[in-house]
């Protein structure tokens, strides 16, 4: 095994360079994962863009790799031996907190990186945090004790596994935060990776009608859409989006929505809360930003009896019954899994998920090793 490792680091606004590291000495309570995959996430695309909070950061946060070293410690007390491919959460739990006891780390303060600039989250922790090794645009990655890992089943590739953070996202918010069930009428806002994902779940629960929205630009992954379980899309650009809705729902309104759109802000949400218009439904929005929405329609979720939630990454079991899901192998993972880059193309990679990069990307992969 190499004693260096080389990682694509942010060093700036949009700016990536190659930089070599020594790896760390392992501790016995401490791996060392051989990233195989990291996943370029919709999140990725607006982070880059932000300035440093401190000194530069490896980014990556969606990681599938082979335990390279395992110290005896950590085996004896998290199960995993050399060799084992497992996917890493990017959560780094405290581990004692009522949050991590329910295994809902997307909570525990210890990795609130948002607030508190100490609290360490893959793909969002700077260099200076030693050991360093925070991102999987990296050959590897170290893992504390602390860090959540899954076991990736028999018979799943590393690249199909790295799909299990936005299908973790889409059973989490569409099924557990949604309700989605049998004969659920569900509307999707968004035909990117989560949404995608959310489709899929949604399908797999049993839902029986899926209607994706998405601009002209999305026009073939609206066709994956329906490729992969959505019944009916809609150009939002094209055809007036409620009015279709009706007249696919036959006037009754969805049951659930899912805004899977972060930037379309007031707009997805009006037209959830319009679609809607089932007595208790639900509407979960991924938000993004400092969008404000000052004249927000109160009245309308409380004559409807709506529950209005906010999509806010993932659980323990819905990593679970998310690698369950793909290894499954009911949909066509390769019609979303669309571009692969190396460690020296990650710049172009992200970029690639935010439309300036790569045309037709819905799920982009690093191959730190490609």
């Amino acid at each position: 095994m190499p004693d260096k490792n080389l990682a694509a680091v942010k060093v700036g606004p949009g700016t990536t360079e190659l930089r070599e590291f020594d790896l760390p000495d392992m501790p016995s309570d401490a791996a060392l994962l051989r990233v195989e995959v990291a996943g370029v996430c919709g999140t990725d695309v607006s982070q880059y863009k932000l300035p440093l909070r401190g000194a530069p950061l490896i980014m990556g946060h969606e990681n599938v790799g082979t335990l390279a070293r395992v110290g005896r410690e950590f085996a004896r007390q998290k199960g995993f031996t050399e060799g084992d491919l497992v996917f890493l959460e990017h959560y780094l739990p405290c581990g004692h907190c009522e949050w991590d006891h329910m295994g809902e780390y997307r909570h525990c303060a210890a990795t609130e990186w948002f607030y508190d600039p100490q609290a360490i989250r893959y793909g969002y922790t700077s260099l200076d945090i030693a050991p360093g090794l925070w991102g999987g645009f990296s050959h590897y990655v170290y893992l504390p004790l602390n860090a959540v890992l899954h076991r990736v089943p028999a018979g799943l590739s590393p690249e199909e596994a790295g799909l299990a953070t936005p299908m973790s996202n889409g059973i989490q918010w569409t099924l557990m935060d949604g309700g989605v069930g049998y004969a659920s009428t569900v509307l999707i806002q968004g035909p990117g990776q989560q949404g995608m994902c959310c489709v899929m779940a949604a399908r797999q629960a049993g839902a029986g009608r899926i209607i994706v929205t998405g601009t002209s630009k999305d026009a073939r992954r609206l066709e994956v859409a329906l490729a992969i379980g959505a019944d009916a899309v809609i150009d939002v650009q094209k055809e007036d989006p409620l009015e279709r809705v009706m007249q696919i729902t036959a006037g009754r309104g969805v049951d659930v929505v899912v805004d899977c759109t972060a930037g379309a802000g007031t707009k997805a949400v009006l037209l959830g809360i319009e679609a809607t218009r089932r007595r208790g439904g639900t509407m979960v929005v991924q938000g993004e930003g400092n969008q404000t929405f000052p004249d927000f329609p109160i009245g309308r979720l409380t004559r409807k009896g709506m529950t209005l939630k906010s999509a806010r990454g993932h659980s323990y079991r819905a990593v679970e019954l998310a690698l369950h899901a793909l290894a499954s192998r009911r949909f066509p993972l390769d019609l979303i899994m669309t571009h692969r880059f190396g460690l020296a193309d990650v710049d172009h990679a992200i970029k690639s998920v935010g439309g300036e990069g790569a045309p037709g990307a819905i799920h982009v992969s690093v191959l730190p090793w490609k």
